[in-house]
């Protein structure tokens, strides 16, 4: 019997993502294509367990397709598992884990024709056999950090130690080198349950039917090849590799603090403004938010800054609370005078701005970025260049790519030696190189071209959306 959804007569596909912006979005735009795109019936089973107030505005949109469907689980019971020093993938985890009676339900009773999952929900794959459901991954990270993972259970094998104690960067077979400092966090301490977990989610990634990967070959060249050409990756053996990027939010809701926000920009030359935002989960320290703010007022830019309350305990103090925050005054965490010294030039945002609507506007010349995934694909779809701050996981690698290996989209930042924190000089340098200097002109030249190479793959004939065509009319016409 063909699974199809019974109230459209639609081919039925179901989406499962784990818990988190960074990785819903991604998900659920791939979900739109399909439905919008393809004409699937789409269900796309959302994990309330935790959900942020972000989550759960974004997923309860009056402006989703009709041939999407959200089916939203019943929180499960995290009270004596859970605690507050839990780290990220270990938090996930165990939350998709405790909601796998919810899925297996949802899928049972209505069995997709396929189901994609993120990295973080694994365990679902089990449910999937169970039930004959071919199962496919969908990486939400770079290509890099997916032919790591990859090449990670073999070195989990051969190498002894810490991988950080390493004398040399890490060389995956057939693609680039990562430095160690660069590591993910997931990998930094092998002792610990992020890294366990870590470590079998990517295990598990040849059990899928093939791995979706948030990204195109312009971008990452040498990666993409290297990973699906290399003998190594060949003998795992690994499912193919389906480059289906960049998929990015192309419009969202505006609330009314956010149409103040883009008319203060529509008041602004083009290409001037810099847009700082950290992203969905990131927090800057009390110090290091200081020295950012001096440094934004010193280089008499103009700009958007997203204050989020500092922590001083977590980079990614938001990541499970973003929408929820209970926001103090900008004033109360900002130097004394600042917002009055910089009315003129700048505009402070509390703890959220949309920063699809931002990053397209004519006035935006630059972004601060975390460089997290989907941020740093947003910027180059918009072909905005970037002041890279990687905080957590992976950001690290991301701002290599920008910066130094061969995107050159971006400028990272240089801590001082003995120091802890980015001085506000060098914020001022930054800003300046990206706004009114010569290599910020290349940078938005590359930028561009990266932008043109983004948009141009997503049409009809483009690899990445051929490529997303080529497994829709497999899933169209495979009877199970």
């Amino acid at each position: 019997m063909a699974a199809v959804a019974a109230e459209s007569g639609r081919t039925h596909i179901a989406f499962l993502p784990s818990p988190g912006m960074g990785h819903i979005i991604p998900l659920l735009v791939m979900a739109k294509r399909l439905v919008v795109h393809h004409g699937f019936h789409v269900s796309f089973i959302s994990i309330t367990t935790e959900a942020s107030a972000a989550q759960t505005q974004l997923l309860r949109s009056p402006d989703l397709p009709s041939g999407l469907h959200i089916v939203e689980l019943p929180p499960a019971d995290m009270s004596d598992i859970l605690h507050d020093d839990m780290t990220i993938v270990h938090r996930m985890c165990l939350i998709v884990r405790e909601s796998l009676p919810f899925i297996s339900s949802v899928l049972r009773r209505n069995p997709p024709r396929a189901l994609v999952l993120d990295i973080f929900c694994t365990d679902a794959f089990q449910i999937a056999k169970e039930l004959s459901i071919p199962t496919y991954s969908f990486f939400t990270a770079s290509t890099a950090l997916l032919a790591f993972s990859l090449y990670l259970p073999t070195m989990d094998r051969e190498i002894e130690g810490e991988y950080v104690d390493l004398p040399e960067p890490v060389q995956v077979p057939g693609c680039g080198a990562i430095r160690i400092e660069d590591l993910l966090d997931q990998v930094r301490n092998r002792k610990i349950n992020e890294y366990k977990w870590y470590l079998l989610s990517v295990s598990r990634l040849p059990m899928a039917a093939g791995i979706f990967v948030n990204s195109w070959e312009d971008l990452e060249p040498v990666w993409l090849r290297g990973s699906t050409e290399n003998s190594f990756f060949q003998q795992i053996p690994i499912p193919p590799v389906l480059p289906i990027g960049p998929l990015v939010k192309e419009d969202e809701p505006l609330t009314d603090s956010d149409k103040e926000c883009i008319a203060w920009l529509d008041k602004q030359p083009p290409d001037s403004v810099l847009f700082i935002s950290l992203g969905s989960g990131g927090t800057l320290t009390s110090a290091q938010l200081t020295e950012l703010a001096w440094g934004l007022e010193l280089s008499q830019q103009r700009f958007i800054l997203v204050a989020r309350t500092p922590s001083d305990a977590s980079a990614s103090g938001a990541f499970f609370n973003v929408g929820n925050e209970v926001a103090l005054k900008a004033e109360a965490y900002l130097p004394q005078g600042f917002m009055e010294r910089t009315r003129e030039v700048g505009l402070v945002v509390p703890s959220w701005a949309p920063q699809v609507a931002v990053l397209r506007h004519p006035s935006s010349g630059g972004f601060l970025s975390h460089c997290g995934w989907n941020s740093t694909l947003e910027s180059i779809y918009h072909g905005v260049p970037m002041i890279a701050w990687p905080l957590y996981a992976e950001q690290k690698m991301n701002a290599t790519m920008l910066a130094e290996e061969g995107a050159g989209v971006a400028i990272r930042p240089v801590i001082g030696a003995g120091k802890k924190v980015v001085g506000r000089e060098e914020i001022e340098r930054v800003v300046r190189v990206v706004m009114e200097g010569e290599e910020g002109k290349e940078m938005r030249r590359r930028a561009g071209e990266l932008q043109r190479s983004a948009r141009a793959t997503l049409k009809p004939g483009g690899p990445s959306y051929e490529t997303l065509s080529q497994v829709a009319l497999k899933w169209t016409t495979t009877v199970q």
